[in-house]
């Protein structure tokens, strides 16, 4: 999404986009501290539910994408309109809803946290991982954003809409199906 948003909207979109994915770390962070993340691995169909959701929102994100129409329509079409909070809203909603995050912070905070661990130190796991979630996606945003990239890949834009697209409906149909057969 940040690639995506960098790419072809604007080098602002794709850094709010990064801040978005940060912030949806948080979620995962909160109820990994609140003992949800015990929870979720403990519970198959709580997990199941939570990754189906994800499931569901890639692949609505990735039938969005496969629509992309060639340079020559889109040119003549309105450019994709992208608020701010709209930016945020896709990062955030694109990490918080992802199925492997949950798994990367329950797995990190099962692996490093002890139950006498002080919350102020379980709080600076999640503030390290949500930061570096940030600094990488707004590097990604800064080069995909960059002139000489960004006019080399635009005439690319709806071959680059429609690979990422598939991606995501066939990770989405992936998960629904793994989740399924469990």
């Amino acid at each position: 999404m940040v690639t995506r948003n960098s790419l072809l909207l604007s080098r602002r979109a794709g850094v709010l986009t990064a801040l978005g994915i940060a912030a949806g770390v948080w979620v995962h962070v909160a109820y990994t501290l609140l003992g949800v993340g015990l929870l979720i691995r403990q519970s198959l169909l709580l997990f199941t539910l939570l990754k189906l959701v994800g499931a569901a929102y890639l692949i609505w994100l990735g039938i969005r994408m496969l629509r992309a129409k060639p340079a020559e329509e889109a040119a003549m079409a309105a450019p994709p309109a992208l608020s701010d909070l709209g930016a945020l809203r896709m990062g955030f909603l694109t990490n918080a809803l992802n199925p492997k995050t949950t798994i990367f912070v329950v797995s990190l905070f099962m692996q490093v946290v002890e139950p006498t661990t002080a919350l102020p130190v379980q709080m600076a796991y999640g503030a390290f991982i949500s930061a570096t979630h940030l600094i990488w996606f707004t590097i990604v945003a800064l080069f995909f954003s960059s002139g000489t990239v960004r006019r080399r890949l635009i005439a690319l834009r709806h071959w680059i809409d429609r690979a990422f697209g598939a991606l995501l409906v066939g990770f989405g149909v992936l998960l629904t199906t793994v989740s399924m057969s469990r």
